[in-house]
């Protein structure tokens, strides 16, 4: 589980295709402090560490994730949104983020009014039905309301 607060926006570095798969290489300033199979949030979605050096880890999106998501598209010295998972026992600032991406959503306007900023998106309505109209959502992993 996420808060949707972002801790740092990664490099991509390295980008390998293995079948349906996409290995995606990163650096970030907390490399050492991961590990093996710990869960990080790449844009909202939850993948997990499959490599470490001390400079770079690599993180693997199976093909159903590169359909979901904009994980696929991706490249070499793009900036990712990371979030390693939320602790038990800290505070939750932003909202309780599963890392499970259902589909992409197309920002198509943006407007400020009276202090705030209003973001406009379609998306397939397909999905209308788990989509509270006052509810909370992610966009590449930041937590909006």
């Amino acid at each position: 589980m996420f808060s949707g607060i972002v801790e740092e926006a990664a490099k991509v570095v390295g980008l390998e295709k293995d079948k349906d798969n996409l290995h995606i290489t990163l650096e970030c300033s907390f490399v050492n402090e991961l590990k093996i199979d710990q869960s990080i949030a790449h844009n909202g979605v939850c993948l997990t560490v499959v490599k470490k050096t001390d400079k770079a880890y690599t993180v693997t999106a199976i093909h159903e994730t590169l359909i979901r998501s904009n994980i696929g598209l991706l490249n070499i010295g793009d900036k990712v949104n990371l979030e390693r998972s939320m602790k038990m026992d800290g505070r939750l600032d932003g909202h309780i983020v599963q890392g499970h991406v259902d589909q992409t959503a197309e920002c198509y306007d943006i407007k400020e009014m009276d202090g705030s900023w209003y973001f406009y998106f379609r998306y397939d309505t397909n999905l209308g039905n788990i989509t509270v109209e006052k509810g909370s959502i992610s966009v590449n992993g930041v937590s909006l309301t």
